[in-house]
């Protein structure tokens, strides 16, 4: 079983883990859209579940900036549909409280709880999100399973 995590932000990541939460691989969405699918394409046909962030423009974000966001979370989605993935919508809330790192927006929190479930892997910014939230979706399946 493979998990998949999207952190949509412009400067998030998509992250994959396995049915035993260890880290199989990740891509960072400054990619070309091409090369997102492909790495998703890729991967889609062992995929078993994933999570993509729910969120939405904040305030005092500005009008482009919004633009983009929404134009990243769209994309990702599309790209979910695309490849006949299952997907759920999980709240920044959901995962962080279930993974133990409510962040309060101080992002140095989720990487470090990252860098303790991954202790050999190079952590940074950009996929910590998208490995908790692959390590959140992962931890839903198996509950569901039991």
């Amino acid at each position: 079983m493979i998990f998949l995590g999207i952190d949509p932000g412009k400067s998030g990541a998509l992250a994959l883990v396995n049915g035993d939460g260890g880290f199989i691989d990740f891509l960072k969405l400054n990619e070309t859209a091409h090369d997102v699918s492909d790495w998703l394409r890729a991967h889609a046909g062992t995929i078993t579940a994933a999570q993509i962030e729910r969120v939405h423009a904040m305030p005092r974000q500005g009008v482009s900036s919004s633009f983009r966001f929404g134009e990243s979370f769209g994309f990702c989605l599309g790209l979910l549909v695309c490849h006949r993935i299952p997907f759920e919508y999980v709240t920044p809330a959901k995962w962080q409280r279930a993974l133990g790192c409510r962040t309060g927006g101080d992002k140095r929190i989720s990487k470090a709880r990252a860098q303790e479930l991954w202790p050999s892997i190079k952590i940074t910014h950009a996929i910590a999100d998208a490995l908790l939230i692959a390590e959140h979706t992962r931890r839903i399946h198996n509950a569901r399973s039991r």
